[in-house]
């Protein structure tokens, strides 16, 4: 993709809410972060799409946004890294000239048995899931200090519920709530700061048939939720009255609800 000049982006042929804007998904090529990028691109958003070995998802991805009318790059940068993010925000700031709309869905999940669990496993856990978003935050909070922005963090009901099977990745959702909050207070009133915290939503390959009915069960609205359903949030914030900042949206069928 031929690199355009700052203020150069132009008008998506798409429309929409967010016409002309730019948003950077970390872990955006898969999974949620694929339904976020697309619904965005719907909106008109022209969308960086971050990787890190999901390379040939990444450019397909980005190729999907193009056919819907948007420029689209996809960039490969591991967001616990410093000096990858740094690259990540100024390589999209290159690409398309600015930077409106950051959300932090790039996050990892395993079980971590309490008595097995490794200091590895927690540091990487922690690492993506938590200093991952404050990485990415922090350096986008720059490239969007003129324009103002918003920042849209990804989380879990597993910040608000504990597993102790899941110990680490509870920590670092916990984790990401408060850094909503946190960033919400230091950067207003220039860039607003939230939270969309999914439930049941896209569970891991494998998952059990038996576990899977039991988790229904358990939501008052009967189903598991779609990807849909968290990208039609994180469009919310995107598209939210400046007025609203440090909150958290769950989407979790009435779970937290009991």
């Amino acid at each position: 993709m031929k690199p355009q000049g700052v203020g150069r982006v132009k008008q998506s042929a798409t429309g929409g809410r967010l016409n002309g804007q730019v948003a950077l998904v970390t872990g955006g090529a898969i999974r949620l972060g694929r339904a976020i990028s697309l619904a965005l691109a719907r909106e008109g958003c022209h969308v960086a799409v971050n990787y890190l070995r999901s390379r040939p998802a990444a450019l397909a991805t980005a190729s999907e946004i193009r056919a819907l009318g948007a420029n689209a790059a996809a960039i490969r940068a591991d967001v616990a890294n410093p000096s990858d993010v740094k690259r990540l925000v100024a390589e999209t700031v290159r690409r398309f000239g600015r930077l409106d709309l950051l959300v932090n869905n790039a996050g990892i999940f395993f079980r971590t048995l309490l008595a097995e669990t490794t200091p590895a496993q927690w540091d990487r856990l922690l690492g993506v899931n938590l200093r991952g978003p404050f990485l990415v935050s922090q350096a986008a909070a720059r490239a969007m200090e003129r324009r103002g922005g918003r920042i849209i963090n990804i989380g879990d009901v597993g910040g608000v519920r504990a597993w102790p099977s899941y110990i680490p990745y509870c920590v670092s959702k916990a984790g990401l709530l408060m850094l909503t909050k946190a960033l919400a207070l230091a950067l207003a009133p220039r860039i607003q700061v939230n939270c969309v915290a999914p439930g049941a939503v896209l569970l891991p390959e494998g998952f059990p048939e038996r576990l899977r009915r039991r988790l229904r069960r358990e939501v008052p609205m009967g189903r598991e939720g779609e990807p849909a359903d968290v990208a039609a949030a994180v469009l919310f914030f995107a598209t939210a009255p400046s007025y609203i900042t440090g909150q958290v949206l769950f989407v979790d069928g009435g779970v937290t609800a009991r």
